[in-house]
């Protein structure tokens, strides 16, 4: 039996919702086909599809980036606005872009959804000023061409985007207008200039990754114009060969979530930015989105993109890998503020659309939980006890805890709200839970997502994911017994 141990009295910090934020690309299905497709008898007369509205605000996303990604890093705003909109080659994915959608839609669709609306900004091919023409167009009242562009546009009232990015991925050389360490310093510093001249109250990130050398460079030429810094992950790179890790493997990996961020966080630290400048993991999933031979002029780039929505890829690994992350993230919500799940929709997204509706894959059903169920204020928790097993995959044994657990509360309650991951593929495991004998608890309530098997998901007819309420007797004051089930995500709320 494991034991998790709670100080209700000792917070350690309070959350930010935009943790459970999420990511829009112009990559395959994600936005036409998935949240905007006019043709669809599931949309509304913007073109946006209801379904996947009112799924998303059931789990209450607080925040989105968009619009990219890699896509973004040659693409160019100002032919996305207006009445006339002219198609041209992505250079990034090699495909048409319409230009349909775009900033104004963009800004729809999160007021609709009840999101704050978050912008990367092309920092590949485009310019400063390019950047900062883009605040204008969304935050001036009316001075200056932009702004006027945007009334012309059909919207007097300015937008007000709180949060914006200076690119992507830049250190990559795969991405477009790829920048090296001296470069991305100054870059970023002379367009964070110029954005912040436009609209001081904005909240800049620029692209980095927990690289100690990266960050040197770009802390010391831009940390003084910087509320974020951006990093992103996926560990089951599929980028190639679409040979997805079974379940143990994806455990596994549940053991790497936290180096990076506490990488990152130690960065910043030693250059006095604790506290000034936080974390923003705006990219992340376990399982990397598939596009093979996008550089050849030879193979089929396009039909393997498919492969990405195949819903029988997404399993209680992908929940419960979710799950820990999220965890993560609320451990390290001193520093992490923002988190963006990617993507939202389709490819490897939580939500899969089709012709007759959607499918709610399991990694939507964790954030349903979390958003609903959980609190704001992290507490104290510790397991004083616990069950671990090995692991053996490609000659490397891992040592896996069979429980990941976080503690929180709700600002004004004494409510527990507590997550238990049981990341064992087959084995229940009983946890005590010893809680603070002063406070007068009543009742409790058990609520899970769960899989007939570690390998269950979700399909067109097909439900093997889905999730449970259990309410729970109280038989000591202080003390909680509760069985786990294996490859499980659950939230246990004590009223």
């Amino acid at each position: 039996m494991a034991k998790l141990e709670i100080n209700s009295r000792r917070e350690l910090s309070k959350r930010d919702k935009k943790i459970f934020g999420h990511f829009l690309e112009h990559f395959h299905r994600q936005i036409y086909g998935g949240i905007f497709d006019p043709d669809s008898a599931f949309s509304n007369s913007s073109g946006f599809r209801q379904d996947v509205l009112e799924a998303l605000k059931r789990i209450e996303v607080p925040i989105i980036r968009w619009p990219g990604g890699c896509f973004v890093s040659a693409y160019h705003w100002k032919n996305g606005i207006g009445k006339q909109r002219t198609p041209y080659f992505d250079k990034a994915w090699r495909v048409e872009e319409p230009n349909s959608f775009g900033t104004d839609e963009f800004i729809e669709y999160c007021r609709l959804l009840g999101a704050e609306p978050y912008i990367c900004t092309n920092a590949g091919t485009g310019s400063a000023e390019e950047m900062s023409d883009w605040v204008e167009y969304c935050n001036l009242p009316s001075e200056g061409k932009w702004a006027k562009l945007r009334i012309e546009n059909g919207h007097p009232e300015p937008y007000n985007v709180k949060y914006w990015s200076i690119g992507n991925e830049n250190y990559g050389d795969w991405e477009m207008g790829a920048k090296d360490v001296k470069e991305w310093g100054r870059f970023v510093r002379e367009s964070a200039k110029m954005m912040k001249r436009v609209d001081p109250t904005i909240e800049l990130m620029a692209a980095s990754i927990s690289d100690l050398d990266w960050n040197l460079d770009l802390l010391r030429e831009a940390g003084q114009y910087l509320d974020w810094i951006s990093i992103h992950d996926y560990w089951d790179k599929l980028h190639n060969v679409n040979d997805l890790s079974d379940y143990e493997t994806c455990i596994a990996y549940t053991m790497d979530i936290e180096q990076p961020i506490l990488k990152t966080k130690y960065i910043l630290g030693s250059l006095g930015y604790l506290g000034k400048i936080r974390i923003s993991f705006d990219e992340w999933n376990l399982r990397g989105w598939h596009h093979p031979h996008v550089n050849s002029g030879t193979d089929d780039y396009l039909t393997p993109r498919d492969k990405n929505d195949i819903n029988s890829s997404y399993t209680m690994a992908d929940a419960v890998f979710t799950a820990c992350f999220l965890n993560q993230c609320l451990k390290h919500s001193d520093v992490v503020g923002m988190a963006n799940f990617s993507p939202t929709v389709n490819t490897r997204g939580a939500i899969f659309t089709h012709p007759e509706g959607i499918v709610l894959r399991p990694t939507y059903f964790v954030y349903e939980l979390y958003t609903r169920y959980l609190g704001d204020i992290i507490i104290d928790s510790w397991m004083s006890e616990d069950s671990n097993f090995l692991l053996e995959k490609a000659n490397k044994t891992t040592r896996i805890p069979f429980l990941d657990a976080i503690a929180t509360k709700r600002s004004g309650s004494e409510n527990l709200r507590i997550a238990l991951v049981n990341r064992h593929p087959d084995r229940v495991e009983t946890v005590s839970i010893q809680f603070d004998s002063s406070i007068q608890y009543s009742s409790a309530v058990f609520y899970s997502v769960i899989g007939d098997s570690k390998d269950a998901y979700n399909d067109i007819g097909k439900e093997r994911v889905r999730t449970i309420e259990q309410p729970l007797k109280l038989d000591m004051q202080s003390n909680l017994e509760v069985e786990i089930l294996p490859h499980s995500v659950n939230v246990l709320v004590i009223k």
